[in-house]
């Protein structure tokens, strides 16, 4: 099953540090967040990707390209002027990056894609959001109850502590309640979804969700465990502070952190 990851939008909310980069090559630790996102699903033995690329696309290509060309073993026959990779740490890993368009919306990156996901059911993330979803019980899931997509829902914590008040008297306080539940991604997908997308100007979280629901072809997979958006500042201090207490849960499985160098 191929995972399609969107990796193309402009990361306004992170100006500060998106200026001349896309917003999934900021590195967590020393690798981008888009690499954390990928492995997830590496360790559950989904390693197939389809990028969908957009602004600032050639910077998402070179990195790949220069992973290859470093981060793995190098013979160079200098009489023969040829060279070879040998084994890199994400060998099993094969990924096609795909311009979609600077403009473009998820849906409309989505449904250009179609020719590189084919028949067969599919997963999507973003670029931005990790999490320690079990991807082998989400895909699970997706299996048994015959839909056509399913969601990952997660219930956010509010930002600002919640009161439970009788006139002025406080009875209750919250630092932390739990919200509603909301979609964090992590989506499992069957191919006929994309015919729900009109154009490249369609929001993937829009209309086609919305028509998936009312038809009752939307299934949630809900997940009580860790999950982060980098969407701000202060979020990637926050994954960056996670990982140099070696504690970036979203390379865990069973609370064992994974070698990366593996």
């Amino acid at each position: 099953m191929k995972v399609v990851i969107f990796a193309g939008g402009f990361g306004s909310r992170l100006c500060e540090m998106t200026g001349e980069t896309p917003k999934p090559m900021i590195k967590v630790g020393d690798k981008p967040i888009l690499w954390h996102v990928m492995k997830r699903f590496s360790l559950f033995g989904y390693n197939e990707f389809v990028i969908a690329l957009g602004r600032f696309s050639d910077q998402i290509k070179n990195y790949f390209l220069d992973t290859l060309k470093t981060r793995g073993d190098l013979f160079i026959d200098f009489e023969s002027n040829t060279s070879s990779f040998g084994k890199n740490c994400d060998s099993s890993w094969k990924i096609h990056l795909i311009d979609t368009g600077i403009h473009t919306q998820t849906g409309g990156r989505l449904r250009k894609l179609s020719r590189y996901i084919g028949n067969e059911s599919f997963m999507v993330a973003y670029g931005d959001v990790v999490g320690d979803v079990n991807i082998s019980k989400l895909v699970n899931f997706h299996k048994s109850h015959g839909k056509l997509a399913t969601l990952t829902a997660v219930q956010p914590f509010g930002r600002y502590g919640e009161l439970k008040l009788n006139g002025d008297q406080v009875l209750d306080f919250n630092e932390k309640p739990k919200k509603e539940w909301i979609s964090c991604g992590f989506f499992v997908l069957e191919p006929e979804v994309l015919r729900l997308i009109d154009s490249d100007e369609t929001p993937w979280e829009k209309k086609p969700l919305e028509a998936l629901a009312q038809q009752g072809e939307l299934m949630a997979f809900k997940h009580g465990g860790y999950w982060q958006p980098m969407d701000t500042l202060k979020d990637q201090k926050t994954l960056e502070s996670l990982w140099l207490k070696n504690d970036a849960l979203w390379l865990k499985i069973q609370n064992e952190r994974v070698n990366i160098y593996e």
